[in-house]
């Protein structure tokens, strides 16, 4: 199969202008002046070369992209918009596999090679959302790659049968169990946590679990996610989403939480929403933490925001963190970048030889340039084949 040729490109971290050899869906060689006589040749013309943007949390189940406009209808606490949109999905026709694939396609061609996606399962909805998932993420194969978690959004104590049918959501292929706020919307900790972690200790399955939980007791919840994590041996395999409490503690309290979650080998993910709390990304990465980073909502009954574009996040999170300098903006980067990959377990990623050939090019002065300004997509490789030029799939 010929290769692929990507001459006078900037790799981000690589130290200076190279060209990038990509055969068989690798990278296999960074250097300057490389030469294949069966490859097809782009010139970069000296842009910016990132690895394929990674999308560590969203909701393809619920969107409403690129449909008609919707105003938003649900109040403002977390009570109010679970219950609308329970209310409002048979309405919308919600899950939408039109809708799903124009999101999905928007982020392909934004350089997005990788998603992880919640998908709700109680019951009333079943594993429909599972299925519709799957088969939209079907029709962009080889573009783009789609990974599930199933998502009790409703609760699993306080909504019988759903522990049943996360399970039968993880022998139809998801990659993950979810849990959400297992003390202030379960009202049992432990109960809830025995759920998820046996579940993903009896089927081999990552953990993402969202906890919205303020102040002492979303400390309290993240203690007891390390102390399980630590205890089941899931070092690396276990995610807390959002974690607002992490953005609320004291100093101390972050000092002391943050090296507990580097030792437990647990990731952070962040969306960077609203006006919510934001983790302290530079400490915990100072700790030695992954920090991953996504859109969470985009254009759905939760929030009509959200571009499908991870740099776009990736300044939100720069942002709400009052990052000034490159190598701070950086680290926004990393999280929608290494912090993700890392996140979701994959192997062979990054900017380096032997790496898979996911790769996004742009003309940006710096990584940091890149998270502010936002440019085109030029180009867009995955597994070593061109699938997006110019912000058009190919």
């Amino acid at each position: 199969m010929p290769g692929l040729l990507l001459r006078d490109g900037r790799p981000w971290g690589t130290g200076g202008p190279a060209d990038l050899l990509v055969s068989g869906g690798v990278i296999a060689a960074i250097g300057p002046g490389l030469d294949a006589a069966d490859a097809e040749v782009v010139e970069l013309g000296g842009r910016l070369v990132l690895p394929g943007l990674v999308e560590a949390h969203c909701h393809l189940d619920k969107t409403l992209y690129g449909g008609p406009w919707r105003p938003h209808s649900a109040g403002p606490a977390l009570a109010d918009r679970i219950a609308d949109e329970r209310l409002r999905r048979a309405e919308l026709g919600l899950p939408d596999p039109a809708r799903i694939s124009a999101l999905l396609e928007t982020m392909v061609a934004a350089g997005t090679t990788h998603v992880r996606t919640h998908t709700d399962v109680y019951a009333g909805t079943g594993l429909t959302g599972v299925e519709v998932v799957r088969d939209a993420a079907a029709r962009l194969a080889g573009r783009i790659t789609v990974e599930q978690v199933a998502f009790p959004q409703s609760g699993i104590l306080t909504n019988p049968g759903t522990a049943a049918l996360l399970e039968e959501a993880i022998k139809l292929g998801v990659h993950a169990v979810g849990g959400i706020d297992p003390a202030g919307l379960d009202r049992d900790p432990v109960r809830h946590l025995d759920v998820v972690f046996g579940l993903a200790e009896r089927h081999g399955v990552r953990i993402d679990l969202h906890l919205h939980d303020p102040g002492s007791l979303g400390v309290f919840e993240l203690e007891l996610i390390i102390e399980r994590t630590r205890a089941a041996g899931l070092a690396g395999r276990v995610t807390v989403s959002h974690a607002y409490a992490l953005g609320q503690a004291d100093a101390a309290t972050q000092d002391r939480l943050a090296a507990d979650l580097a030792e437990a080998g647990i990731t952070i993910t962040t969306a960077a929403v609203f006006d919510f709390p934001v983790p302290p990304v530079k400490k915990l990465r100072a700790a030695g933490v992954n920090v991953a980073c996504g859109h969470d909502d985009i254009r759905d009954l939760w929030s009509p925001y959200g571009s499908g574009d991870l740099l776009d996040r990736a300044m939100h999170l720069a942002y709400r963190s009052t990052f000034r300098r490159d190598e701070d903006i950086e680290l926004a980067l990393e999280a929608v970048t290494y912090g993700g990959a890392r996140a979701l377990g994959l192997g062979g990623y990054g900017l380096t030889e032997g790496a898979s050939a996911d790769l996004v090019v742009l003309d940006a002065e710096t990584p940091a340039h890149a998270v502010v300004t936002r440019p085109p997509r030029d180009l867009v490789v995955k597994a070593g084949h061109i699938v997006a030029r110019s912000g058009a799939l190919r």
